[in-house]
């Protein structure tokens, strides 16, 4: 079967999930195959037809391992290979209810936001050929105006009106000719800028950035937007006129119905930090940053109705993939409620230096393809040799041992520190190959490797 990133999720076995987050997370056999039964299941459940499909639940998964291993990139892949609205959250970031900072709701009114403008794109493209007639033809009334109706002999209207019209053609067919771009015409703009509203402080328990976009919202749909006239290029006023005629032609209640379905039932949520709210022990009183916030994320992650600006979703389909290291926390010091919301755990293996030369190598965006395709700009030619592909994954293993294994990050410290005065020289570069072998990495890190206080800071 050919495969490629556009195609829906709906035709992609588990083995085909597999295989097309191999081109870009090197290892984590069981994170992958995780998820991919995770996505294959909820395909399943969108083709059950009987009353039990309510009552199938995501089973949501835990990711457990150290920083760079790859936990956010498979999240992050099978939300576009699913084509599913997917925001990833941090869950130090909020706080329990009453208290001032971000509640754990908004991560679904983000999301409902995330989908909506989606769905908006998607209806923006069914309506963009009828927006670049109608522009068209806007454009056409302002460089050849039509003059008013009168009362006159119908001989006379027609003579008029065919001159008119051979008129139109011919400016149209130098519009369409780019013949016309740089012309200046005056057209209304919707005026930008700052609201001549009064401004409106409203606190509440709520996010408040929430609160004031609806507010403005609300105010917005009350008085109508202002219009001014300005001169610009026709190039410019076309591309004006088209992004209005587009906005006139969507039906906004048709995208908010399809962005909510879409939610509901394909929605994908990555919690990264989750084991930052993991209690690591028994406190008395209200423990804002922890058992707070997990008691709150609860009801979220069970099912619940969370209103939004759109209207009600209910999170009891979206899937949720949580994430985090518990170096000194353990999953079991999540509260009992919220451990059994995760019941597929996946510990993440750390990288050796046979899994960091496949990064460097293997992936659609491995970090030495990036380099060979910016320096090309430069008419520098890059050519890394095995060994000193080798060498470099050799030092980021060292490195990740002797100090913080941040996993793959390292290998961009590494590569930096390589690269960094070929970067600088390359415009002036008399010399447009270099190779890149284990003597070259040698000489620029040597000195910074054996000694383990400056490695600890540069690398």
């Amino acid at each position: 079967m050919n495969m490629n990133m556009a195609k829906k999720i709906d035709f992609l076995t588990p083995k085909e999930i597999v295989a097309e987050l191999d081109k870009y997370v090197i290892g984590q056999d069981k994170a992958k195959k995780s998820v991919a039964i995770a996505l294959r299941t909820r395909f399943r459940r969108n083709n059950v037809t009987s009353d039990i499909i309510d009552d199938i639940v995501p089973k949501n998964i835990l990711l457990i391992g150290p920083t760079g291993v790859g936990k956010t990139e498979i999240a992050r892949r099978i939300a576009k290979l699913s084509d599913s609205p997917f925001i990833k959250v941090e869950a130090s970031k909020f706080t329990e209810v009453g208290y001032m900072g971000r509640d754990v709701e908004s991560m679904i009114r983000d999301l409902t936001e995330i989908a909506f403008i989606s769905e908006k794109a998607k209806e923006t493209q069914n309506v963009i050929d009828k927006a670049k007639e109608n522009a068209e033809e806007m454009l056409l009334d302002i460089l050849v105006p039509r003059p008013p109706k009168m009362p006159r002999k119908v001989a006379a209207v027609a003579v008029e009106t065919n001159s008119i019209d051979k008129t139109r053609d011919k400016f149209r067919m130098m519009f369409k000719e780019g013949k016309l771009s740089e012309r200046m015409v005056e057209i209304e703009i919707k005026a930008s800028g700052r609201s001549p509203l009064p401004i409106i402080e409203i606190f509440s328990q709520g996010g408040l950035d929430d609160m004031s976009h609806d507010i403005k919202d609300m105010f917005s749909n009350i008085f109508p937007k202002q219009k001014k006239l300005e001169k610009v290029k026709v190039s410019e006023a076309y591309e004006i006129l088209v992004r209005e005629e587009s906005e006139r032609l969507v039906d906004t209640n048709k995208v908010i119905k399809n962005a909510i379905e879409k939610l509901e039932n394909s929605g994908l949520i990555f919690i990264d930090e989750i084991d930052k709210i993991a209690s690591r022990e028994k406190s008395y009183g209200p423990d804002v940053s922890r058992e707070g916030v997990q008691r709150d994320l609860l009801p979220i992650i069970e099912g619940s109705n969370v209103m939004t600006k759109y209207g009600i979703v209910r999170t009891d389909h979206i899937l949720f993939i949580a994430a985090g290291a518990f170096h000194v926390s353990k999953p079991s010091d999540l509260i009992p409620e919220l451990q059994g919301r995760f019941p597929i755990r996946v510990e993440m293996e750390s990288l050796s230096k046979k899994d960091f030369i496949r990064i460097l190598k293997e992936p659609k965006s491995a970090l030495i393809k990036q380099y060979e395709e910016l320096l090309k700009t430069e008419n520098v030619l890059l050519e890394f040799n095995d060994d000193g592909i080798e060498r470099i994954a050799e030092i980021a293993e060292e490195v990740n041992l002797k100090t913080e294994n941040i996993g793959a990050r390292r290998l961009q410290t590494v590569l930096e520190k390589v690269m960094e005065d070929i970067s600088f020289d390359a415009p002036f570069k008399s010399s447009k190959k270099v190779c890149i072998d284990a003597k070259y990495v040698n000489d620029k890190l040597k000195s910074i490797v054996k000694d383990e206080d400056l490695s600890r800071y540069i690398l």
